[in-house]
């Protein structure tokens, strides 16, 4: 461990040093072949290595590298001498042939053998004459004429006649196009005139026969004509007289038609008419009907919903007051609970306490009895006096009878009165809608107190036999002579303030 921290600064630099070493190797060997050239990298694997416009690596020192020309090459053949046709016609050409090294795997190894490093010229140089030889050879196949006629086939023969001496070279024979023909002694040339002077008479002939085809055909073309143009005028007669006599049946026809239809628009214009008249008709029946009938269920409507809510809101506060009712008779009852409990065990402390002091009490017992006898004769006094008022106030009842209940009922009026009116307080909103039977919604929310308190003083009326309406005529000539009325002045007092007072409602 100390000899590696000693040396930890010689390690860095020696693997710094490595480091620098692959890289400048990497850089100096770094080769990248365009896609026009082959880079054929040999000498440490046994096959090749073959780059075709992309990049490798080559080792300086252990590996070499070669080139080998890809791009198309064009090369001229030309006999260079009359050569004989078929015919023994002798014939010069000039021809050009596109060629191209082969890149395929087999076709390149062999074109590396042949042509490594070579430059296109000199690859040209050494096809030129194996490609001259071919087209010789297929000179001496041909006839002049057909050489002459069909350059293409003579182009294509060589080329699959040269292809199958480049397949041994790795070369490819892309296309052989013929450029020139010259003969030895001029045939072609007396062929072209030969051609010329049978095309010449072929020209005058049609032309000769054209101009009689064309004479024939405008006698003809005349004569047509002329019977065409009679046929037509008879045919446009024939067809004008037929046309003013179906324009005569058509307007008649039409006449009468427009007549049926003026009468059938009349006739239905009326039917629409009618049955508009009786369907608008009809319409405002209904709507009158539906109009009557929907106002019908708007009253009702609105007396359910303000007869609903006035019976809500008294049925709420009915249970309220008996809720309060219950829990004031619940708080009395406690309370009377809680005194009795309290009296019960005062009672107890003063039972201890009395006998306690009973020694005492005893002293004290005559002066207690003449105390007591005292009190009896205060209370036998005190309930001779009250029995003795009870017994004025039962007379007094008897001696007024009805008089008195009258003064009674009458002073309970205006309790009355205000407990009627009371549940009119808790409505906040009223909406009076006519009812359509007279009167307006004001009168008779005015008139509830009044009416429920006319009906109430009738049920008094039928269950006591007292009627207050005598009470309220007691000033009148009639009560006062004819039916002998008299009332006592609270009472008719206590009349007044019921009649003068007036309910209160928001």
């Amino acid at each position: 461990m100390k000899f590696f921290a000693e040396h930890i600064g010689l390690l860095i630099g020696l693997i710094a040093a490595a480091v620098a070493v692959i890289i400048a190797i990497i850089v100096s060997g770094y080769v990248k072949a365009p896609p026009d050239k082959a880079y054929i990298i040999s000498g440490i694997k046994r096959n090749p290595k073959i780059l075709i416009g992309r990049a490798g690596i080559k080792l300086p020192f252990f590996e070499r590298k070669d080139m080998l020309v890809l791009k198309q090459i064009s090369i001229d053949i030309k006999t260079n001498g009359y050569v004989p046709t078929l015919d023994f016609i002798g014939v010069d050409i000039d021809a050009v042939a596109k060629v191209r090294l082969k890149t395929d795997p087999e076709g390149i190894k062999i074109a590396m053998k042949n042509f490594l490093n070579m430059s296109e010229e000199s690859i040209t140089k050494a096809l030129t004459d194996s490609l001259q030889g071919n087209m010789r050879e297929i000179i001496g196949t041909v006839k002049l004429k057909e050489l002459n006629t069909d350059r293409k086939k003579f182009g294509d023969e060589v080329q699959q006649k040269a292809q199958t001496d480049m397949n041994a070279l790795g070369v490819e024979i892309i296309s052989c196009n013929i450029q020139k023909i010259e003969d030895e002694k001029g045939l072609i040339v007396a062929l072209g005139q030969d051609n010329m002077s049978q095309i010449q008479k072929d020209a005058s002939i049609a032309k000769a026969q054209a101009e009689r085809d064309v004479a024939i055909a405008e006698a003809e073309a005349k004569r047509m004509a002329n019977e065409a143009q009679v046929a037509a005028e008879t045919e446009i007669a024939s067809r004008r007289n037929e046309l003013r006599i179906r324009e005569a049946e058509l307007k008649r026809a039409s006449d009468q038609k427009q007549a049926e239809a003026d009468a059938a628009y009349e006739i239905q214009q009326q039917e629409q008419r009618k049955t508009i008249e009786v369907t608008t008709a009809n319409a405002n029946i209904a709507r009158q009907e539906r109009e009557i009938e929907l106002k019908r269920k708007n009253v009702e409507v609105t007396e359910q919903t303000l007869e609903a809510e006035i019976k809500k809101k008294a049925e709420a506060e009915k249970f309220a007051r008996q809720q309060k009712a219950e829990a004031e008779l619940f708080e009395r009852q406690r309370k009377a609970e809680a005194e009795k409990f309290e009296r019960e065990k005062a009672a107890e402390a003063r039972k201890v306490q009395a006998e306690a002091d009973l020694f005492a009490r005893m002293q004290e017992a005559e002066g207690i009895k003449a105390v007591g006898e005292a009190e009896a004769k205060a209370i036998e006094a005190r309930g001779i006096a009250e029995a003795e008022a009870l017994e004025k106030k039962a007379e007094a009842m008897k001696k007024y009878g009805q008089a008195a209940m009258m003064e009674m009922i009458v002073k309970a009026l205006p309790e009355m009165a205000a407990s009627i009116a009371k549940p009119l307080e808790s409505i906040d909103k009223v909406t009076i809608i006519d009812s359509g039977k007279g009167g307006t919604g004001v009168d008779t929310m005015g008139s509830y107190v009044p009416s429920v308190l006319a009906r109430t003083i009738e049920t008094m009326k039928e269950v006591t036999g007292l009627d207050l309406v005598d009470v309220m005529k007691a000033e009148t000539y009639d009560a006062k002579v004819n039916r002998n009325v008299t009332v006592a002045g609270d009472a008719k007092g206590a009349v007044d303030t019921v009649l003068n007072s007036e309910p209160k409602a928001e």
